[in-house]
Formats: structure tokens, sequence, C-alpha cells
């Protein structure tokens, strides 16, 4: 008697009508959400990848005069600034390593506790208000918002008006190299962490009541509530903008910084991405400051590349699956 056919999981047979199906099949099949697409991809190819060609100035003596075609071939002489120990170089590759530690410590998390604590509230309208009082920082660009910490933290500022008035002692935040970094990690955290915490709240939304339910006839507390079904609720989703943010990781706001550096100067404020501008725009280092840029932006892909194989192997789906 011969054995039944064996089921076939719905993965394989979708792959399976797949392989049967021709280019042009697919083209047919597909046509129209090709043509949606479109413009996005002629969009993306135009201002994302096309510009990547001009990356070829960092194996050149770039001189705008000549032009790109025209500037004479030196090799891996620009890349030299990287491996041969330049100062400045260093100090703004250590610069950015530091800030980029303190953010990662600090405003990363901060979204999760904040979506958690606006999670937690009963009311839906004080949710509401809050929110919205919350994202209003985002819509403000980084002039008002270092505008605003220096008429609060300044010399002259709000707080030291006070202390001065009282017979206290003043202090300058805005003006001191040594709370430089601190100050750019409070100003990210009072600017985005409001807008960040959207995701963390939709992927909340997600978590399936019933599993608090479940967790409270058990005897769960609300704090192994939040460690047992709240958490692993969120896990993807945090390791997903974990990854998009290691991409990420040498470069820690330009706009932000180069509006403060002349109030503490180069050694305290100098990173990688003001050394590309003031090495490249007004030094005229041109191929140096393109070569640390396709350094930086390597840098970052095998990053993206290498935490998305680790979050594989812990299960996770990642940036891609495989």
């Amino acid at each position: 008697m011969q054995a039944p056919p064996r089921p076939v999981a719905p993965a394989r047979r979708d792959r399976q009508v797949r392989r049967r199906l021709t280019l042009r099949q697919r083209l047919r099949r597909d046509g129209m959400l090709l043509i949606l697409a479109l413009p996005g991809i002629a969009i993306l190819a135009l201002f994302e990848y096309t510009p990547l060609l001009g990356n070829v100035i960092a194996f050149k003596d770039y001189q705008p005069y000549l032009g790109i075609a025209d500037s004479p071939w030196v090799g891996l002489r620009n890349f030299l600034v990287i491996f041969s120990g330049d100062p400045q170089f260093l100090n703004a590759l250590r610069n950015t390593l530091i800030i980029t530690v303190l953010q990662v410590v600090f405003v990363f998390p901060a979204p999760i506790a904040l979506a958690l604590l606006l999670n937690s509230l009963l009311s839906e309208r004080i949710k509401r208000i809050v929110q919205s009082i919350l994202y209003l920082p985002h819509f403000l660009s980084w002039v008002i918002v270092v505008a605003i910490f220096q008429q609060v933290l300044g010399g002259s500022g709000l707080i030291n008006s006070w202390l001065r008035a009282n017979g206290h002692s003043t202090f300058d935040i805005i003006g001191s190299a040594d709370w430089f970094r601190e100050l750019l990690t409070a100003q990210v955290m009072w600017k985005e962490t409001g807008w960040a915490t959207i995701i963390f709240l939709a992927a909340l939304s997600q978590i399936d009541i019933a599993l608090y339910e479940a967790a409270s006839v058990d005897g769960a507390s609300r704090w192994r509530q939040l460690w047992h079904v709240t958490l692993p609720g969120l896990r993807s989703v945090i390791v997903l903008l974990f990854i998009l943010r290691l991409g990420d990781v040498l470069t820690v706001g330009f706009e932000q910084i180069i509006l403060q550096q002349g109030a503490v100067g180069l050694r305290a404020s100098e990173v990688l991405d003001t050394y590309v501008y003031n090495n490249g725009i007004i030094n005229g280092q041109w191929g140096v400051s393109a070569a640390v840029g396709l350094v930086k932006g390597l840098v970052g892909v095998a990053l993206v590349l290498a935490a998305n194989k680790v979050a594989h192997l812990f299960g996770e789906r990642g940036v891609y699956s495989k």
C-alpha cells in the first residue's frame, strides 16, 4: 500500500510556486506595484546612491577647478591621516566615541522608559495631553533648541540671573568645555525622547492583554509583569532600533555641535562630522575629508551587518531575515 504524501509547509509551498512562475508572469502579476514604486526608487537612486560615486575623490588629490575626472590619483595617501595617528583626527575620534557611548547609555533607553510610564497612565485624556507636550521639541530646529538652552543655562540665562539676584554663585554650562558632552546628551534627550516613544507605544499596544491577565491570575506583581510580559514584547523592536543606531554610531549630530563649537573650542567639540566639514569645506582638504567620511560609512555598515548576525543567533529577526 502506497504511503500518503507528506504535507508541504506553507512557506516551502510558496517558494515552489514562485519558482514555477516565469519572469514575464511575475512582472505581469506585480506590474502595478512596480510602477507605484518607481518614483521612490528613482528618488532613492538619485539622491542616495548616485552621490556615493563622489567617494572616488577619497583616492584623488581633488581640486575643484580641475574637477573629479582631471584631479590626479594619489591612491591611499588620503587615508594616512586615519592610520598615522594624526592628533586632530584622534581627538575627533575620541570625542565622537565618548559622545556615542553617552547617547547609547542615556538617550537610547530614555524613550523605552518614557513609553512604559505613559502606557501606565489610566486616563487616555491625560496620556494624549502629555504625549502632545513631549512631542513638541522634536519639531524645533537645532538653532532654536540651542538658543533655548543658552537662555536658560547660559551665563546671563534665567537660572544664573536668579542666582545672581539672590546672592548665590553662578555657573556657565553653555561655555564650559568640561560639560560640553553632557550638555549635548541633555539636548538630544530633551528634543528627541518624546518623539521616539511613538514606536515603543505602538509596540506596547500590540501586546496581548490576555498575557497580563494570566500573569495577574498567577500572582505576578506589576514589576513581574513588566519583566516577563512587557519587555519581551518590546524585545524585537528594541533590537531593531539598536542595530539601526549602530549604523550611525559615528554620527553624533553635526548641526547641533557646529552651532556651539565656537563657545568651547575644537578640542572639546570636534567630532568626525565637524572634522570632515572643517578640513574639507573650510581648509580645502577634500580628499582627506572624503576618506574619513568613507571609512565612517564603512564602519557603520560593518557594525549593522555584525549586529544583525548576532541578532539572528539569538533568534531575532533584526533588520533583515536570513
